[in-house]
């Protein structure tokens, strides 16, 4: 099977050239629920490129099931509340079969109650676990996730801490869903690698300086600093460690900063930051025997051939909307018919569908799929993201 899956995840990659058989029928509608204009525009624009890119080519090789699908795409403006309004809108309005994305943690936790009672499957693009965590975040039998879980990139990030014999550490965190995401996993994680939380602090995501923050959480005197955030955030963070005088504590940053803009934002103060991303960030470390290698590589270049590149250089968000509508094509083929409960169904029993950010296999109990061995560690070094020694 997954062989099979592979040769459909290549395929979606190539461009499109009307060589394959037109898909016919009526098609499928889904959503796309994408964060265009706000804080969050830095990863939600190029995922409704990638989404059409995708899109166009499954249609090319066929379509889905025979059928085309067809995107309808809304801007969130990285509002939860925007957000929750487009999602009534694709279900009632446009009356989509499922929906892809959103963007951020924030917006999926506000979608997620609303498509969870009107049952239609929604493959979100958020960073969070909390979309798919059960308990005091609601049942989650309708909700999947694509990128990996913040779970799964704190591990990665403790183990590699664990490795240099770093005990110590602070953290610094947005008060957004996605911050506070990261530092309930980094705070509930940390006694079983040895590592002790000597200070925190938060800070809003729309701030311009956390000065204040990074010097109260130096004098703790940790030996590495983790800041959990997305966007320009990050790199002020960066800049604002790296100003303190004195001995400064190993950066840290989460799986939301690999990508061309931290380095841009950055500048200087982004060297020597260690933090998790997807192996996309280091196409060159594969071998040849990885399953990703050959997709990620087709990918990259349906990337820069369909002139996203130029406008967003890739960046470790680039391939969660491939991932969500590479899940979604294996799910409906799998159901064998454009059905909701069908789909949802077909998704849980999803085993080692290959993508850029890693391979999937899904359960009724996980809605993600993605362990450890999907992500790598990276360090910026040059002004490159490298492996991480």
């Amino acid at each position: 099977m997954v062989h099979v899956l592979l040769l459909l995840a290549v395929l979606l990659c190539w461009p499109a050239t009307g060589v394959l058989a037109q898909a016919t029928g009526d098609p499928i509608v889904i959503g796309g629920l994408f964060a265009q204009s706000g804080p969050a525009a830095v990863v939600g624009t190029p995922s409704k490129l990638v989404a059409e890119m995708t899109v166009a080519q499954i249609n090319d090789m066929g379509g889905v099931l025979g059928r085309p699908l067809k995107l309808i795409a809304y801007d969130t403006e990285s509002s939860p509340d925007v957000a929750l309004r487009q999602a009534r809108q694709l279900v009632e309005g446009d009356k989509v079969l499922a929906i892809i994305g959103p963007t951020s943690t924030g917006e999926g936790l506000a979608v997620k109650k609303y498509t969870e009672e009107k049952h239609v499957p929604i493959i979100m693009t958020v960073g969070g676990d909390a979309v798919i965590a059960g308990g005091k975040f609601g049942p989650y039998e309708w909700t999947f996730k694509a990128p990996q879980r913040t779970a799964t990139a704190v591990a990665k990030i403790y183990d590699y801490l664990q490795g240099k014999k770093i005990t110590k550490i602070a953290v610094l965190n947005s008060k957004d869903a996605f911050g506070q995401d990261g530092l309930a996993d980094l705070k509930a994680n940390a006694a079983k690698y040895g590592i002790e939380i000597v200070a925190e602090e938060s800070f809003d995501n729309k701030g311009t300086d956390f000065s204040a923050q990074a010097f109260k959480l130096q004098a703790a005197k940790p030996q590495a600093a983790v800041v959990w955030t997305i966007g320009p955030a990050g790199a002020i963070a960066a800049k604002n460690f790296a100003a303190l005088p004195g001995e400064r504590p190993l950066l840290v940053q989460s799986h939301g900063q690999p990508g061309p803009s931290y380095l841009e934002l950055a500048g200087e103060a982004a060297g020597g930051t260690v933090l998790p991303g997807t192996k996309l960030m280091a196409p060159e470390s594969l071998a040849d025997e990885d399953p990703q290698k050959i997709v990620i590589e087709s990918f990259v270049k349906a990337y820069k051939d369909n002139g996203i590149q130029e406008k967003f250089p890739l960046n470790t968000h680039s391939g969660y909307a491939y991932d969500a509508l590479t899940l979604l094509r294996a799910g409906l083929e799998k159901a064998g018919k454009a059905d909701p409960e069908a789909l949802r169904a077909a998704l849980e029993k999803l085993e080692r569908v290959v993508g850029v950010s890693g391979v999937y296999t899904l359960s009724a109990q996980d809605h993600n799929g993605l362990g450890p061995d999907s992500m790598v560690m990276l360090i910026v070094d040059s002004n490159r993201f490298k492996l991480a020694p």
